[in-house]
């Protein structure tokens, strides 16, 4: 049950991420954020201490949800293949939806600013690849246990796990700069049929 404290977090992290996709981080204040939830700016620093601070929950949220959604596509696949497909597949299409937030973001920071920013940036993204490293390293281990895939040790299955997602993260770069959706299927078919080569021989 939500209280209404949880409630206002809510209202507040829906209304700050809509802004800062609008107009980017640089440009909204706390002001613009309490003027659109209809409240004073001291009633927004109850929850939150600082628009950065706004912002890491709103990005908490965006990675939660990427990465919930991938667990539950590779959850509803059956066999190591299919699992491994729908991880893939799931984590280009949030990404692609995900897009038009993270675009717009940087937009009108000056270079300090975007320094800090793209600090901000590492910073998320070791904690998207730790998330990811755990949910396929359950993935490729029930593989294995299940006879589907060759055992691995621990250190080549760390390596393999870094290939993979950084493959994916090259691949994920291509078709944004082709910008043809009826690509990725295909593309990640082939990666995945690639991938269980290895993962077998």
């Amino acid at each position: 049950m939500y209280t209404k404290e949880d409630l206002m977090q809510q209202q507040i992290l829906a209304v700050a991420k809509r802004l800062f996709q609008l107009y980017g981080l640089a440009k909204v204040t706390m002001d613009d954020i309490a003027k659109a939830i209809g409240k004073g700016r001291s009633s927004l620093y109850y929850y939150y201490k600082s628009k950065d601070e706004i912002f890491d929950a709103v990005v908490m949220i965006e990675i939660r949800e990427m990465l919930t959604a991938m667990t539950h596509a590779v959850d509803q696949a059956s066999g190591i293949e299919q699992k491994l497909r729908a991880f893939f597949l799931t984590k280009l299409e949030v990404l692609r939806e995900k897009r038009a937030f993270f675009k717009m973001l940087d937009v009108g920071m000056d270079a300090e600013a975007l320094s800090n920013f793209n600090k901000t940036k590492v910073v998320h993204h070791h904690l998207i690849i730790r998330q990811e490293s755990t949910l396929l390293e359950q993935l490729l281990t029930d593989g294995m246990n299940k006879g589907e895939l060759r055992k691995m040790s621990a250190s080549e299955l760390e390596v393999l796990i870094l290939v993979l997602l950084s493959s994916l993260r090259g691949l994920k770069r291509e078709l944004d700069l082709e910008s043809d959706s009826e690509k990725v299927v295909p593309a990640v078919n082939t990666f995945t049929r690639m991938a269980m080569y290895g993962l077998k021989h």
